[in-house]
């Protein structure tokens, strides 16, 4: 795969692209709203991830249409549900897309991922990342995609799976992106813990917190302060927005206020 993509443009010194993550489920005139939006005030990529119910590369183009540079990107695509096989990409632009693959459930999840890099590379020269959890997933993908998503992960774990992803790539060029749930204000609160707990209760989620030593709540993002550090520890940051209901309003102020976020950084 080296070689056949380029790296990824525009990345800035001493910080990462950011970018914004929209539940799979949102309805498309929604998306039609918010990514033009989005593209006018630089973000990097919209990432829709991709849940039973919701699309993920249905939205994306949706937002293709309304857009000419935003980058597309699905997060995760898992490949027990929906195989690499079974994917159409045809219709969305591949110098914009990034196809993000996770194993999903059940056996064999290193076969499943490394077989579906294959298929799609041979279909696609969109950006393929692998969801990566653990250590073995992420070495899989410094190996044979062009990044990695990680998610649930502090700025100090995100910072060390970097350096392990660089490691692991030897002379390979490799990015690392990273999901963190994002709130704007306190009244997403409720819905933020609520999601926090979810996964906690996930076996493989809750096995990896333990081995961290951490809790879901210490890797979001509560505040323009907690985005900082994740800026400084990957190469991408797509903040996940949860707002309390989830409506148009309370996505475009999620929207501007973090466009506000980042330029109070810079």
């Amino acid at each position: 795969m080296t070689g056949r993509r380029d790296a990824d443009p525009g990345m800035p010194d001493g910080g990462a692209l950011l970018s914004v993550g929209l539940h799979g489920a949102t309805p498309h005139d929604t998306i039609v709203a918010l990514a033009p939006r989005l593209e006018q005030l630089g973000f990097h990529a919209l990432w829709l991830n991709d849940v039973p119910g919701g699309d993920s590369l249905a939205g994306l183009r949706v937002a293709a249409d309304v857009t000419s540079r935003l980058r597309l990107g699905s997060g995760v695509i898992p490949l027990d549900r929906r195989p690499a096989s079974g994917l159409d990409v045809s219709a969305l632009p591949a110098d914009r897309l990034t196809l993000g693959i996770g194993a999903g459930r059940g056996g064999h999840p290193l076969s499943r991922v490394r077989d579906a890099i294959d298929d799609l590379s041979s279909r696609t020269t969109a950006r393929i990342y692998v969801g990566a959890l653990g250590p073995k997933m992420r070495r899989l993908g410094a190996e044979k995609a062009d990044g990695v998503l990680l998610n649930w992960l502090p700025p100090a774990e995100a910072e060390q799976a970097m350096a392990d992803l660089h490691r692991d790539a030897h002379d390979r060029t490799v990015s690392g992106a990273i999901y963190v749930r994002t709130i704007v204000d306190a009244g997403a609160l409720p819905t933020l813990k609520s999601e926090a707990s979810t996964y906690e209760s996930f076996p493989s989620y809750a096995a990896n917190f333990a081995r961290l030593g951490v809790t879901a709540m210490q890797a979001t993002i509560r505040g323009r302060e907690d985005l900082a550090p994740y800026l400084r520890a990957v190469d991408e940051v797509v903040l996940r927005a949860i707002t309390p209901d989830a409506t148009r309003a309370q996505l475009e102020d999620f929207v501007e206020t973090v466009a506000r976020w980042r330029g109070q950084l810079a």
